[in-house]
């Protein structure tokens, strides 16, 4: 018997039993490609379901994930001045950086998906794929140490309000994954900004502050003394760590000060406090170019969202009254998460605009408005969240211009 044929025998009765239904269809629609077709004398076939095209933007986010996973370990181990070279200590810092983002992608994926399998199973319709890539990229706009309960209040808050009671993956007007961090942002601020937040283990980032480290630590322990490797030990905060990223550190002294804690090459490869899988700017613009290559996400709002940020950089560089307002633009795409807001955020197909001209624009003023919240907000360094959100809201107004536009041109045209 074929695998597939196995599958078929074991579906649950859609009646009987909706919600598992709802999961056999799921999983089996993963596996393969659905050979339902429309009806009629003519339609597409094409080898990419919307499982697979997310499936693409999930491949994307691998390395950032990896890379993230890591650099939390990193991070943890530098503020105690342990094993300071990048590769040092590899086993302990992979091992505390999984402890930390495992169970933050966990929470994302259980609670997000099972309000997908619900509302999907009161509808009577099938799962909707959209919130694999959601689940995916909500994690990596985290700070490692986000409170579970936190986290789960946001996704809840994001898929029900901001996607479901739109009518579902493909209605919803606001990108979903900026929708549980800007429920955060506002909700619980001291969670997701400050320079409290951004390298994991201590209840404080202050010098001297201490690390205890639990259970499944002093498991790994036992595993690691079995084979005569380092150990997890417990540390203090070295004197000087302040845990700040680059951002507050531009803000407060411009690129100066900024040099004086990292270098260009840490700011390239993301070896710094910030978002779980954001400081990585060699790995996200190989995820862009995947996407790019793929056809998945649209060059133009990546160029465009470029394109605007260096033209408002130029400009506040021309006015230069503070630090932080001479940062040049290039310096501006090594910190913060400018580039994997460009790559994963503002290319989501379905809230960002659809005609190529609609897509310039859209592009355009996200780096504009971004860079402007960014550099003129004090409570705020950082704007692309904010930015994207609104430019979402206007995409649908965008196109409508757009159209109008092309319309009254092929008229005049008689």
């Amino acid at each position: 018997m074929a695998l597939i044929d196995f599958f078929r025998k074991i579906e649950p009765d859609k009646k009987k039993s909706p919600l598992l239904h709802t999961a056999y269809d799921a999983f089996f629609t993963f596996l393969y490609v659905p050979d339902t077709v429309t009806k009629g004398g003519a339609h597409i076939k094409d080898g990419m379901d919307l499982k697979r095209l997310m499936t693409m933007v999930v491949l994307a986010l691998t390395l950032c994930y990896l890379y993230g996973t890591y650099n939390v370990g990193h991070q943890h181990f530098i503020a105690m001045g342990q094993y300071p070279e990048f590769w040092d200590g590899f086993h302990l810092k992979l091992v505390f950086g999984l402890i930390k983002v495992l169970p933050i992608y966990i929470v994302s994926m259980v609670v997000g998906l099972g309000i997908e399998f619900y509302f999907a199973a009161k509808k009577g319709h099938a799962v909707e794929e959209g919130y694999l890539v959601t689940g995916a990229l909500i994690p990596l706009v985290m700070p490692p140490d986000i409170p579970l309960w936190i986290l789960s209040l946001a996704v809840i808050f994001a898929v029900i309000i901001g996607k479901e009671a739109f009518g579902g993956t493909g209605m919803n007007i606001w990108n979903v994954a900026l929708l549980a961090r800007v429920f955060i942002f506002f909700a619980y601020p001291l969670s997701i900004s400050g320079d409290q937040v951004w390298v994991s283990g201590f209840e404080k980032i202050a010098e001297g502050a201490s690390t205890h480290y639990g259970w499944i630590h002093n498991v790994f322990n036992g595993i690691f003394g079995s084979f005569g490797w380092e150990t997890f030990k417990p540390g203090t905060i070295v004197d000087g760590f302040s845990g700040a990223t680059p951002l507050a550190l531009a803000y407060n002294g411009g690129w100066e000060k900024v040099t004086s804690v990292f270098s260009e090459h840490n700011l390239l490869w993301g070896a710094i406090p910030g978002s779980i899988g954001e400081t990585s700017k060699v790995l996200i613009l190989i995820g862009a170019l995947f996407l790019v290559v793929t056809k998945v996400a649209s060059w133009r709002i990546m160029l465009g969202m470029i394109l605007g940020a260096i033209g408002t950089t130029f400009l506040l560089n021309a006015i230069g009254t503070t630090p932080f307002m001479t940062v040049t633009w290039h310096q501006h795409f090594l910190m913060g998460s400018f580039l994997f807001a460009m790559a994963f955020m503002a290319t989501d197909p379905v809230t960002a605009a659809s005609t190529n001209k609609g897509k310039w624009i859209y592009g355009i003023l996200i780096g504009f408005l971004g860079m402007i919240i960014r550099v003129m907000n004090p409570a705020y360094p950082e704007g692309w969240m904010l930015a994207i959100l609104l430019m979402n809201t206007f995409a649908p107004t965008i196109d409508y211009f757009v159209i109008d536009s092309n319309i009254k041109k092929r008229l005049s045209r008689g």
